[in-house]
């Protein structure tokens, strides 16, 4: 692998016993592992102390070494041995079988392929905007303790996401950094004529080069996709400038680059890839790349290779609202497409409708979320209600199907707790559970926890709350320093917060539905609590609005102007430019973490999670991971876990807000005991970090999408491609005769026989060249207090003399519910079909049905 083009200044002249120390330094500062393993924080700090202790990132401290330090350090026996165990501990890491290894040594899966529009993994690759990126970032890393065979694509932003900035009135104003490909911990990728790699994108009347970079990140590699090459245009080069920037135009390129792109970088590196795995609907255009080359390579036509590789590609959404997903004009659709579709020898209209609820409207948008449906052979949302709010969303794709029916599952997000543990809490832990406690299952972590004494645990809130006071006064006086504050105001900072009073951290990207200034629904009120003499609470706050979200930026400036009054200025703070290094200092120190968004727009929420391994407890609305993960023993819940459309809503909340803190929250805080412990608070720490931080870690969420997706769907997969694709030409075949059919299908009588422990149905049906082995009759009931319907498949028992295709069924139901519950159905079946994801087809028995030869 080529070396970063930043340590290429040291090759001139450089003594060739310099080259193995640069070498090896190299490739540890430019794998991310550093970011969540601190074994190498020695040897950059030695490297040179006071930068590290600014960056703490050892490529910029690499990246500013000068070659008299070079020299010392290849001269500092004490130095390379340290280096040599640091390199020691990474081969190792990377060379053990891991998790995956031990338990799915025999597994058939060879590769996963994870695509996502950003990615959240340290702040010297700042290629994230917020949750979704975080969460991918956290995946990877989870991936590659777990060992699991996972490679990422993603987009080299050269700006990214925008940096804030507030000015004397609190008022966001957007700065956008220049990411410098030169001075990332990433490498060029080079083809095999040792030239950089280049992958071709056909848009209108030109071709785009795209350049390719590799961040490693432990065992996974993460390609990331660059228009900025001097091949391409001004404008092309553009194209990946901005994440979520720019217009509708620029935003379905980056969406063709980062799916079609990112298969055919998948094919020119050569790799076995059995899944797709979409981390949201951004990606969905690789679905379509994966069909055509599969298309090319066996000679079938597109719908055949689509049929062949559609049960590879799985979606998961985030979005809780149907206004949340990418749409694009018919113009644009026209303008990017028709290339596309010649390519793969389909009629535009035909392409489009994949995107599409309704077909035929050629007003409706194209959807990537529904393409992303249509092309994937699973579905699933990031929490228990999510999948509710999913169905819901995605039900108008599978009409006439009920909603407990439309296919989309879930696996409930999680974190990568190394990555945000604080160093007290990751000795707590490391005591207690050992140092590889996150590397594989943790049914052990909770007994382990459940010992440590009252006083160990109060100790650590002790430590964390000093250590984030002391960062967010350096914060503070950074952000007044350029702001260009007077002398005195700066000074002031050092006086803000107190180490030993209750701190509450509260900081998300603002905007509506979010809520985030519910807690000053009365600011009187607050400052009151705020400032009580004898239990006292501070507030720390942060927060980005979308630079067009115009309400968002009004909701920081109300905070950043509440901060800033004289009576509250030492308890309450909000810090500027919220990224993945604060949320680590946040949630590393807070007592209590809030989250307030209205039910149900939050789909999972991750960063309630991030404080359970640091004793942090949660008081939040009863919305996505907190709907499951809520009891009265391990933190505090607002709102009665219900929808609720009406304004005076919030009002209702703000006061339950307010009660929680006066009547439980404070009081328990400064409840001690005659050695100064709170010993009920610390019940609750002990409580949510035994019980909630292992179950809602990212080693628990990768474990899932392993076993429940990734294992069955390349099983799937492989037997759908296997012997020529002979089961998609049989699939493909039986859709279409279904589809070309299935309107001569009707009803005839339904008779109801009431049997000793339940009911009888029969019923006729009518096929008419609908083959018989190509359905399934069913009896339907909706379900009542669980959540999974009745479906119980009729018996196909006669003929109906006479009839083409017209048969009886018969099912007899063991059953306390009345038979008017049931209703008879007819369904696309197929043993080698996923219904109804692949075949929404259904047709409902509607009629008069005979109780015993009588009229019911």
């Amino acid at each position: 692998m080529k070396m970063p083009r930043l340590v290429m200044h040291y090759l001139q002249d450089l003594p060739a016993e310099l080259l193995p120390l640069l070498e090896q330094i190299t490739d540890l500062a430019t794998d991310l592992r550093w970011t969540w393993s601190h074994a190498g924080d020695e040897v950059w700090k030695t490297m040179d102390p006071q930068l590290w202790e600014q960056s703490e990132n050892p490529f910029v401290v690499l990246q500013n070494l000068s070659r008299e330090r070079l020299d010392e350090l290849n001269r500092s026996t004490q130095f390379k041995q340290h280096l040599d165990s640091l390199t020691k501990a990474r081969n190792g890491y990377c060379d053990c079988c891991g998790w995956f290894g031990e338990v799915h040594a025999e597994a058939k899966l060879k590769g996963v392929a994870y695509f996502s529009m950003e990615f959240g993994l340290g702040k010297a690759l700042p290629l994230y905007a917020g949750g979704l990126g975080i969460l991918a970032g956290d995946y990877l890393k989870a991936a590659s303790d777990l060992a699991v065979p996972v490679t990422a694509i993603g987009l080299l932003y050269q700006e990214g996401y925008f940096r804030q900035i507030l000015d004397g009135n609190g008022w966001q104003q957007e700065i956008y950094s220049y990411n410098d490909s030169s001075s990332l911990p990433l490498r060029p990728v080079l083809a095999h004529n040792g030239a950089w790699l280049h992958i071709p994108i056909e848009l209108p009347g030109r071709t785009v080069r795209l350049q390719v970079w590799e961040a490693r990140v432990g065992r996974v590699s993460l390609y990331l996709l660059d228009s900025n090459n001097l091949l391409n245009s001004a404008p092309d080069r553009g194209i990946t400038s901005k994440l979520y920037g720019g217009g509708k135009e620029i935003r379905l390129v980056q969406e063709i680059i980062l799916g079609i792109g990112g298969w055919r970088l998948i094919e020119a590196l050569e790799l076995e890839i059995d899944i797709c795995h979409l981390n949201e609907g951004h990606a969905a255009f690789v679905a379509l790349e994966r069909a055509r080359c599969f298309q090319e390579k066996r000679q079938v036509d597109f719908w055949e290779a689509l049929w062949a590789t559609r049960p590879g590609n799985i979606f998961t959404t985030h979005t809780p609202v149907a206004a949340g997903f990418d749409t694009f004009p018919r113009e644009l659709l026209a303008k990017y497409g028709l290339i596309y579709a010649k390519k793969l020898g389909v009629a535009p209209e035909e392409l489009v409708k994949l995107g599409r609820r309704n077909g035929q409207d050629d007003n409706e948008p194209f959807n990537m979320a529904y393409l992303a449906a249509r092309s994937c052979g699973r579905i699933n949302g990031v929490s228990h209600l999510h999948s509710k709010v999913s169905q819901s969303i995605f039900q108008d794709l599978y009409p006439h199907w009920p909603e407990c029916e439309v296919p989309i599952s879930y696996i409930t997000n999680g974190v990568h707790v190394p990555s945000w543990d604080s160093p007290w809490a990751d000795e707590i832990w490391t005591q207690s559970c050992g140092k590889n406690r996150w590397l594989g299952t943790e049914e052990m972590l909770t007994a382990a926890i459940n010992k440590l004494d009252d006083a160990k645990l109060w100790t650590l809130c002790g430590q964390e709350r000093t250590d984030l006071v002391r960062q967010a006064r350096q914060r503070l006086r950074l952000q007044l320093s350029q702001r260009g504050a007077e002398k005195e105001i700066i000074d002031e900072a050092d006086q803000i917060l107190d180490p030993n009073v209750l701190t509450i951290g509260f900081a998300r990207r603002f905007t509506a539905y979010k809520r985030p200034n519910l807690l000053l629904h009365d600011p009187n009120r607050l400052i009151r609590i705020l400032t009580d003499t004898q239990r006292p609470v501070q507030i720390v706050v942060a927060g980005k609005a979308h630079p067009a979200d115009i309400e968002g930026k009004r909701l920081v400036q109300q905070w950043a102007q509440f901060a800033a009054q004289p009576i509250v200025r030492k308890r309450v703070v909000f810090l500027e430019d919220y990224d993945i290094a604060l949320a680590q200092e946040l949630v590393q120190g807070v007592d209590v973490w809030i989250n307030t968004p209205r039910r149900p727009w939050e789909a999972s929420g991750t960063s309630g999670m991030k404080v359970l391994v640091n004793g942090g407890l949660n008081l939040s609305e009863l919305d996505g991971w907190w709907a499951e993960a809520y009891t009265p023993e391990v933190g505090w819940a607002l709102g009665d876990g219900k929808e609720h459309t009406e304004a005076s809503w919030d009002d209702v909340e703000a006061e339950q807000l307010y009660q929680l803190l006066e009547q439980e929250i404070v009081p328990m805080f400064y409840d001690r005991d005659a050695t100064g412990i709170p010993r009920s608070w610390v019940a609750r720490m002990r409580a949510s970090m035994a019980h909630l931080a292992p179950r809602f870690s990212n080693n628990r969420m990768v474990r899932e999408y392993v076993e429940k997706l990734y294992l069955p769907v390349a099983i799937n997969f492989q037997q759908r491609t296997a012997q020529g694709s002979v089961i998609a030409k049989k699939l493909r075949l039986w859709d279409e005769q279904l589809r070309r059919n299935w309107h001569q299908i009707h009803w005839g009588n339904l008779t109801i026989s009431e049997e000793k422990d339940g009911w009888a149905f029969e019923v006729q049906i009518y096929l008419g060249e609908v083959l018989p082995d190509s359905i399934q009759i069913q009896l339907y009931a909706d379900p009542l207090d669980s959540e999974t319907p009745i479906c119980e498949t009729m018996r196909h028992y006669a003929s109906i003399p006479g009839a083409l295709n017209g048969y009886l069924y018969r099912g007899n139901l063991p059953t306390t519910r009345p038979y008017t519950d049931f209703t008879p159905r007819c369904v696309a079946y197929h043993p080698d079909a996923c219904t109804p994801i692949e075949n929404n087809l259904i047709h409902w028995w509607s009629g008069t049905a005979m109780l015993h030869g009588n009229s019911p």
